[in-house]
C-alpha cells in the first residue's frame, strides 16, 4: 500500500495548496476561488509518477495511488480526458489529512491501467467504465466509498451512485448530471456548444483516429485542450508533461476513439453491457448525498447555475459554482473540491 507521504511524492506534490488544513473553510453554495498558479517553487513539483500500485479488477490490470490511513473512510477520485490522476495531485492530501483514505486510479487506457486480455475488445462506453470502478472496489475489498470526479470522471461516478447506490456514500459531480443519454445526442445544440466539441467530431473522422495514433499529434491536441477548457489556469509545461505520459498507454487511441463515437452513435458497444445502458437511457434519479460543481469558465458548463439537471438528483444537495475556474477543476481549485467531498460525506 502506498501511504501519503509516498503518495505525495510519487505524484510530485509541492508545497502550496496541498500542505494547507480543510479546517475552518468555509463552504459557500457560490464560490470563488483564484486561479491556480505555476508550481514552478521546487524541483519536485514536476515528478513523473514513481511508482503505483496494480491491482487485478474485472477486466483489467489498475494502476492507482493511494493516501491517507488505511482504515479511514474511502474516497475514489476519477478524472477526465484528456487528464490522469494528476488533476489530484493536491486534493489528495488534503482528503488524506482529514483522515480519509484516498484512492485515485488511471481509468482504461491511460498511465499504467491495462487490459488483462489482448482479446478484449476495447471499449470505453460509460457502463463499461463504471464497472472498471465497481470491480476495484470490490478488488480492494471496499464496499462503499465517496466518490468524486470530473468530466469522464463525474459521468462514472453518477452512474454508479443511479446503478449501484449501495456502493456509493455520497457523490461529489462536476458539472452536475452526465449520465450519457445516446439519443439525445443525436440532436444539435447550439452552434457555440457545438464548437466547444470540436475534438469530439474530429475524432469521428479517419484523420481524427490517426492524429490520436501519432505521439506528437495527440501531444499537441491534448495541450490544445487543456489551453482552450481553462483559459484562467497558468500551468507550466512541466504541469502538462507530467500528465502526458500517462497519453502513451498502448490502448490510448483506441479508448478515447471509442468513447467520442460511442456518445455519437457512431460505435457499437457490447451486448453485455446493454442492461445498464437501457437503464442508464431512462435517466435514472440518483439518491445519494450529492454536491454539484460548475466551473465559470468551463466551456461545457451549462447555463442556469444546475438548474438543467437539479431535478435528477433526490436526496441531501448542495450546488455549488466556481468563479474563473475552467474544466479542469481539482486541479485549478484543489481546496474547494476537497471541501465539496467532505461537506457531501456529511450532508
Amino acid at each position: 500500500m502506498v501511504n501519503r507521504r509516498t503518495f505525495n511524492k510519487a505524484l510530485g506534490l509541492g508545497t502550496g495548496t496541498a500542505a494547507a488544513s480543510l479546517t475552518g473553510l468555509a463552504a459557500p453554495s457560490t464560490a470563488s476561488a483564484a486561479p491556480a498558479r505555476s508550481r514552478t517553487g521546487t524541483p519536485a513539483a514536476h515528478t513523473p509518477v514513481a511508482s503505483l500500485e496494480q491491482v487485478r479488477a474485472g477486466l483489467l490490470d489498475v494502476g492507482y495511488a493511494e493516501a491517507g490511513p488505511a482504515h479511514g473512510p474511502v474516497v475514489i477520485c476519477l478524472h477526465g480526458w484528456p487528464y490522469d490522476i494528476h488533476s489530484f495531485v493536491d486534493v489528495a492530501p488534503l482528503l488524506a489529512a482529514q483522515g480519509y483514505r484516498v484512492i485515485v486510479p488511471h481509468l482504461r487506457g491511460h498511465g499504467t491501467t491495462r487490459f488483462r486480455s489482448a482479446r478484449t475488445f476495447r471499449n470505453a462506453q460509460q457502463s463499461a467504465v463504471a464497472l472498471d470502478i465497481i470491480a476495484l472496489m470490490d478488488a480492494l475489498k471496499i464496499e462503499r466509498a465517496v466518490l468524486a470526479g470530473f468530466d469522464w470522471g463525474a459521468r462514472t461516478a453518477d452512474i454508479i451512485a443511479a446503478l449501484w447506490p449501495e456502493r456509493c456514500k455520497a457523490l461529489v459531480s462536476v458539472g452536475g448530471y452526465l449520465v450519457t443519454n445516446l439519443a439525445a445526442n443525436l440532436e444539435p445544440l447550439s452552434p457555440a456548444a457545438e464548437h466547444a466539441w470540436w475534438y469530439q467530431y474530429y475524432f469521428t473522422t479517419e484523420r481524427g483516429r490517426r492524429a490520436m495514433e501519432d505521439p506528437a499529434k495527440r501531444h499537441d491536441l491534448n495541450r490544445l485542450v487543456w489551453d482552450t477548457v481553462s483559459p484562467t489556469w497558468d500551468f507550466d509545461d512541466a504541469t502538462f508533461e507530467r500528465t502526458a505520459a500517462s497519453f502513451t498507454n498502448p490502448d490510448y487511441a483506441d479508448i478515447v476513439i471509442h468513447n467520442y463515437r460511442w456518445r455519437l452513435s457512431l460505435a457499437d458497444g457490447e451486448r453485455r453491457y446493454d442492461r445498464y445502458e437501457r437503464l442508464l437511457a431512462a435517466r435514472p434519479v440518483i439518491e445519494v448525498p450529492t454536491i454539484t460543481l460548475d466551473a465559470e469558465r468551463d466551456p461545457f458548463t451549462a447555463p442556469g447555475d444546475g438548474s438543467s439537471y437539479r431535478d435528477r438528483f433526490a436526496g441531501a444537495y448542495d450546488h455549488r459554482t466556481l468563479k474563473d475556474i475552467g474544466h479542469n477543476l481539482p486541479q485549478e481549485a484543489p481546496t474547494a473540491f476537497a471541501r465539496a467531498v467532505v461537506d457531501a460525506d456529511r450532508l
